[in-house]
């Protein structure tokens, strides 16, 4: 892989995006309805689910370029992916994945990293079966929250031909699930410690975060479906130390950014119900605040 230049700032964000009619983000446990606090009424989307749809949105742009591949991939067994890294590198592959020599572990792990922007982006933990070390990447996300409490809807509709050339009834009937609209908020933390150790680094670099925000910005635009309705990143904020380790805790930071249903909206029903509030005035010193959306 090509020279990248490392990172050198810690990063926290703050990501809005919302939902017209659609499901962000089923329960598989709840007949895929959309994800729900049972105590608050509040919507969930789990860090998992957007995970994916940053990975599909690299592999969209990036199109298998060397260093872009895509570790978790629909279709392909993660260890088909490890052994690609002991026959990159001809590295013996031992009978027992726990006997891996040292170096060779850190050879293979680091195949991986260079080679899978979402290794060296999320982290992985490759010790099944085939043994490529564990990663922690430099770039984590919290579960997604709505800023209220959503409704979650069951539509009923119909399809007029039926499945079976031997049924008797001319339509059958089906459910979808929505939300009729919810604004969401998540947040995250990108550590250049994680991406630069000597050691342990994922070699997660400054082009890689240029990608990232792109990401974060524009995935909704390549994950169109009938399902998941209308969805759209509204706002981005990204906090940038001036520094590797930070100049402010992040909890601090999140909490500058808050927000205010209209007071004359009993129930928002689009993302100008909404005003996000950012206080500026108490941004610590050695942090600055960028607005990307």
């Amino acid at each position: 892989m090509e020279n990248k230049t490392p990172l050198s700032n810690r990063y926290e964000f703050v990501l809005f995006y919302d939902v017209e009619n659609g499901n962000p983000n089923g329960d598989p446990d709840a007949g895929n309805m959309p994800r729900i606090d049972p105590e608050t009424g509040y919507g969930i989307v789990t860090d998992v689910c957007l995970k994916r749809k940053i990975r599909n949105y690299v592999d969209i742009i990036k199109s298998d370029q060397p260093g872009f591949q895509i570790y978790v991939t629909e279709g392909i067994a993660l260890n088909s992916q490890h052994l690609k890294a002991y026959t990159e590198t001809n590295t013996p592959l031992p009978k027992q994945a726990k006997n891996v020599p040292a170096d060779d572990l850190q050879k293979v792990r680091k195949w991986m990293c260079d080679n899978f922007y979402d290794v060296r982006t999320f982290g992985a933990v490759m010790t099944t079966g085939v043994n490529c070390g564990q990663v922690r990447g430099p770039v984590q996300l919290n579960f997604s929250r709505s800023l209220d409490p959503i409704m979650q809807q069951e539509v009923t509709i119909t399809r007029v031909t039926v499945t079976r050339p031997e049924d008797e009834k001319t339509t059958e009937m089906g459910r979808k699930h929505i939300v009729p609209y919810a604004l969401y908020r998540v947040e995250g933390y990108i550590s250049p410690a994680l991406a630069n150790h000597e050691d342990k680094g994922t070699g997660f670099s400054e082009e890689d975060l240029e990608l990232f925000w792109q990401a974060l910005e524009n995935m909704f635009e390549f994950d169109r479906s009938a399902s998941r309705g209308k969805m759209a990143s509204r706002k981005l904020f990204i906090f940038k130390h001036d520094s590797e380790l930070g100049n402010a805790p992040s909890h601090k930071l999140f909490d500058l950014i808050t927000h205010e249903l209209d007071q004359n909206k009993v129930v928002p029903r689009q993302f100008s119900d909404y005003t996000i509030h950012v206080d500026s005035d108490n941004i610590p010193q050695g942090v600055k605040l960028i607005e990307r959306l």
